[in-house]
């Protein structure tokens, strides 16, 4: 189990953790250890009331290269292994947001891994691919669902029926990442947007987090009615004429600082 851990390397601090997969040697391969201490890491932090961002990326050269072909092949042994969908409940179940910092290869599993996050930014090392056509197995932990709907059906087909690469900077262009960043920029850069994400209300934060996720996994009228069902409540419990006012002050402040510098 001591070796297992280090698979995955966890940095709490002031609220944010940072989730590095860490086989390096490997480009992060997905073996079925290092897939079940993802899972067991992201149901830790669910329970960490002290985590309010997490952060994940990886050592090395790749963010992941997807699951281990030569487990796959036989070529190694492989442990018991939690079930993919364990496993993408465990990351995309998180209450907290999930920012994905691409430093390298996000190939095939490890697109699907990257997909799940709440949104990405690119190191300008990053590429992504999707290679389950040429390896001969169908996605099962989202990309035929979550691609299309992030840079549309025709990109995604593109991709997904090619195996090519795509390069970080037309992924930026896509929309499937938020930014391209120098690679000694990327967990700076990252660090911010998660204190910037700190530094709003806790609970309409969270609440905000649960329609999108929960409008996105459904129909836009679906979304609509989540939506003012869920404003409705949040007014009703948490917004009060002192809290605006003590809030608004702040709000204006940090308007001007970022609309004039």
């Amino acid at each position: 189990m001591a070796d297992n851990a280090n698979l995955v390397l966890v940095d709490r601090n002031n609220g944010i953790a940072t989730v590095t997969l860490n086989r390096p040697e490997a480009l992060n391969a997905l073996s079925s250890a290092l897939r079940n201490r993802i899972a067991e890491v992201f149901s830790e932090l669910a329970e960490d009331s002290d985590t309010e961002v997490v952060i994940l990326t990886g050592a090395g050269r790749a963010f992941t290269v997807g699951l281990d072909l030569k487990e796959l092949g036989g070529e190694v042994s492989a442990t018991a292994a939690i079930s993919s969908q364990d496993l993408s409940r465990a990351v995309t179940g998180l209450h907290q947001p999930v920012i994905g910092a691409i430093n390298g290869f996000a190939i095939t599993g490890g697109f699907e891994l990257a997909l799940m996050c709440d949104f990405l930014i690119a190191s300008t090392e990053a590429k992504f691919a999707d290679t389950h056509a040429r390896v001969g197995v169908v996605p099962g932990w989202g990309l035929s669902q979550r691609l299309p709907r992030l840079i549309g059906v025709n990109r995604a087909k593109e991709l997904s029926l090619t195996g090519n690469y795509l390069d970080a900077e037309t992924a930026c262009r896509w929309g499937l990442v938020n930014r391209v960043v120098a690679p000694d920029a990327l967990l700076p850069t990252c660090q911010q947007l998660a204190e910037d994400i700190l530094s709003t209300d806790g609970p309409t934060r969270r609440e905000i987090k649960r329609i999108m996720d929960a409008g996105w996994n459904g129909t836009l009228e679906d979304g609509l009615a989540l939506e003012f069902e869920a404003s409705r409540a949040h007014s009703q419990t948490e917004v009060t004429p002192e809290k605006v006012a003590a809030r608004r002050a702040s709000i204006q402040s940090r308007g001007r600082d970022q609309t004039l510098s």
